[in-house]
């Protein structure tokens, strides 16, 4: 029998509602949330992602702001709208696409960022935070990942949850969003000898490396739930992920769809990520 298909769609349009509400809600006391997009070139998938970043902003209320620099941009001029953004009252995200320009250091533009502010959880004060459990941002693939779980119903304490990929953006954050849900985790990678051997424990399998269908039936557990964080476009230009999904949701208990599933939760991650930096920028205000 088939696993059941997780329908991301549902998923998100629920979550935005209540994204929605939220935003309302600050707007009525004068405090509406604001995220501002900076991106540098002309990366056409980055324009697309910033497109329906902006479009999601609209949907349900939040202020936004797209700054296109051209690829000519210095990286002291992009430092210096940033430190523009910081101060600004009305912004309480900055976001900085990815990639950027090869004479721009990306690190050094993320750490000018205001970590109240830094919406992609990126922020070395902000990673630290995750780390040790303190609340804040969260990533938002992983975050989105932990929430297509739980509102799924899927339990996650004292499961073995095994992460394909060890990346800062998603693999080492997603380890430590399952740690902190109680999770018993295990991180496979490029350099791990038996991976079919570890993955095949998994209860919870998140696979995040950017290599199309690594994950075949024979490296998961009957009944275990798969969610493939994958986005690659092999020379058929199919957009598809890291799982052979056909093959695996024979085995899997659920299984999430690529496309359709993690991607649409990650940009509603964002923007819970932006209305909780407004919510807690309107609390640090109140009595200035």
């Amino acid at each position: 029998m088939s696993g059941q298909v997780i329908n991301g769609k549902e998923l998100v349009s629920s979550i935005r509602e209540e994204i929605k509400a939220d935003v309302a809600a600050l707007t009525a006391q004068g405090n509406q949330p604001g995220l501002v997009v900076v991106i540098v070139g002309e990366d056409p998938a980055s324009q697309v992602y910033v497109r329906n970043k902006a479009k999601s902003c609209d949907d349900v209320g939040i202020y936004s702001e797209v700054h296109s620099l051209s690829e000519n941009t210095t990286q002291a001029d992009l430092i210096a709208l940033i430190h523009k953004f910081n101060a600004d009252s009305r912004i309480h995200g900055i976001l900085v696409q990815s990639p950027l320009p090869k004479h721009i250091d990306e690190e050094a533009v993320v750490d000018e960022i205001d970590p109240a502010k830094d919406v992609d959880c990126f922020h070395p004060v902000n990673v630290g935070n995750l780390m040790i459990g303190k609340d804040g941002m969260k990533p938002c693939t992983p975050q989105g990942v932990i929430e297509i779980l739980k509102r799924t119903g899927v339990e996650i304490a004292g499961k073995h949850a095994v992460v394909v990929g060890r990346s800062n953006i998603v693999g080492k954050p997603m380890a430590m969003l399952l740690l902190r849900e109680h999770a018993t985790v295990s991180v496979v990678h490029s350099r791990t000898p038996n991976m079919e051997e570890i993955t095949k424990q998994a209860d919870i399998l998140v696979v995040a490396v950017g290599k199309a269908h690594l994950i075949k039936a024979n490296h998961v557990k009957p009944g275990a739930v798969v969610i493939d964080v994958g986005m690659n476009r092999p020379a058929d230009g199919k957009l598809t992920g890291d799982v052979d999904f056909e093959a695996v949701k024979e085995v899997a208990s659920a299984i999430t769809p690529v496309p359709g599933c993690v991607g649409p939760m990650t940009i509603t991650m964002l923007l819970r990520n932006t209305v909780d930096a407004a919510g807690r920028a309107a609390k640090a205000n109140v009595g200035v």
